[in-house]
């Protein structure tokens, strides 16, 4: 998706389009986006419908939620890779607004982005957030993990990522991944994994390990070392087996390894 495009003057087209052929959802999408001043006040206003509770007022989350991200310009920056992402390299997201309605690994991440800003000042507000993302979206990202932008989470059912964990930028990661620790050691203790990573449903890489920029990692491994860049590994545990055809695996999502060169 061209950076160039206006991803809000897409996305507020779509869903205007989306409501003229489907009544049922006419008002839910002009309250939620078309009427919305921003995209980042659309979001916020529909993240909010889905993370308030009993106890805390959906007005109160929308208002936590858009402050945050007006106030930090790399959260909308974010947003727009993220989406742009998923346009690029999900074959089912038909356009903008379905992604951005329905796909609960865009909308765990952007919580998530709102969390991180908020857990120095705020820990209890940013526990909170990753505690109802949990609940609500069935992935558990520690606020204090640092993720970059143009990440794409496909599914994202079970998806687990820790507290020191980071994430480089024009990452794809598939459902059932775990960026996880070892046991019970303290500190700097989760992974580090470098752009352009491509990470297979299922996988689990433990520890303070580092992924090499450009590396794929396939389905249902479990990674327990260093993987250099740009190279496949697979297996329990984990060994390289060849090199990716492409620098950056993340934004083909081949997760094949007939394609692959030789190791």
């Amino acid at each position: 998706m061209d950076d160039r495009i206006d991803t809000w003057q897409v996305l507020r087209d779509e869903a205007a389009a989306l409501a003229a052929r489907e009544p049922i959802l006419a008002g839910w999408l002009r309250r939620t986006i078309v009427d919305q001043p921003t995209l980042e006040d659309a979001l916020a206003t529909l993240l909010a419908s889905r993370l308030a509770t009993g106890d805390v007022a959906a007005d109160s989350v929308r208002q936590l939620l858009a402050g945050a991200m007006h106030a930090e310009p790399s959260i909308g920056r974010a947003i727009r890779l993220d989406l742009a992402a998923i346009v690029d390299r999900d074959p089912a997201a038909g356009g903008v607004a379905n992604p951005f309605l329905n796909h609960k690994g865009f909308h765990a991440l952007e919580v998530h982005r709102v969390a991180h800003s908020l857990w120095a000042p705020r820990r209890a507000l940013a526990h909170f957030l990753q505690s109802r993302v949990n609940e609500v979206f069935a992935m558990d990202i520690h606020p204090a993990a640092r993720i970059g932008a143009g990440v794409f989470i496909d599914h994202g059912t079970g998806v687990v990522i820790g507290e020191t964990c980071v994430v480089d930028d024009d990452v794809s990661i598939l459902q059932g991944v775990t960026l996880g620790g070892t046991g019970k050691q303290s500190g700097d203790r989760h992974p580090k994994v470098g752009r352009g990573v491509l990470i297979g449903a299922g996988s689990k890489i433990l520890g303070n390990v580092r992924i090499g920029a450009g590396a794929k990692v396939g389905a249902g491994s479990v990674v327990l070392k260093d993987v250099p860049p740009h190279v496949t590994v697979v297996g329990v545990p984990a060994r390289v087996v060849g090199r990716p055809a492409a620098a950056q695996p993340a934004l083909d999502m081949d997760h094949r390894l007939d394609g692959d060169d030789a190791g």
